[in-house]
């Protein structure tokens, strides 16, 4: 006997393609998801990476600028020592020729019959100790002093009268001071 389907196979074929059709473009779809999701995953790790090694890179940049402004720094305090000692000894050397002027200027104004003892200089102010034969020869150099281009404002401020030696000990201040134009006939002649 012969057999025969009676059952609509045109339609069971066209369920088995849809089937197959819809398995398929579900594995298309898998696979096309699977490939965007691996690049992107790839991209993103490129893009970390790069972003982590610039980081790393300005960091490492930062670092050293950071360590070659503090050098700077370092040579900056160097230069304002340097230069502050550059300006004392530059001070120093312009005082030198107004300490002999001041010296010379003593031997000057000092009277007979008055001795110094001491003297102590801070900044440009003089304090003289010394004994004198009488108030008279005190009076005398400070009036020497007053007139002198060297030595200004003379303050008396101690005198004694010494009775064993019959004198009298004194201490006195005053200013030391420069002529005007002294320091442009030292530029020329230097």
């Amino acid at each position: 006997m012969a057999n025969i389907n009676l059952l609509p196979w045109r339609e069971e074929m066209r369920r088995q393609k849809t089937n197959e059709y819809y398995t398929l473009l579900g594995l298309v779809v898998g696979l096309a998801a699977a490939a965007v999701f691996s690049v992107q995953f790839h991209i993103n790790q490129k893009i970390n990476f790069q972003k982590n090694s610039r980081n790393q890179y300005l960091t490492n940049e930062i670092t050293i600028l950071n360590a070659k402004l503090k050098e700077i720094e370092e040579l900056e305090k160097t230069k304002e020592n340097l230069v502050a000692r550059m300006n004392v000894i530059q001070d120093l050397q312009g005082s030198r020729p107004l300490i002999v002027h001041l010296f010379d200027e003593m031997v000057y104004t000092i009277p007979e019959g008055l001795w110094l003892t001491s003297i102590e200089q801070k900044g440009t102010t003089l304090t003289i100790q010394g004994k004198a034969e009488s108030n008279a020869r005190v009076s005398a150099y400070m009036r020497n002093v007053d007139s002198s281009k060297w030595m200004k404002n003379p303050i008396l401020q101690v005198i004694e009268a010494d009775k064993e030696e019959r004198s009298a000990v004194f201490k006195l201040s005053l200013k030391q001071s420069s002529p005007q134009g002294l320091d442009d006939d030292e530029d020329e002649e230097g």
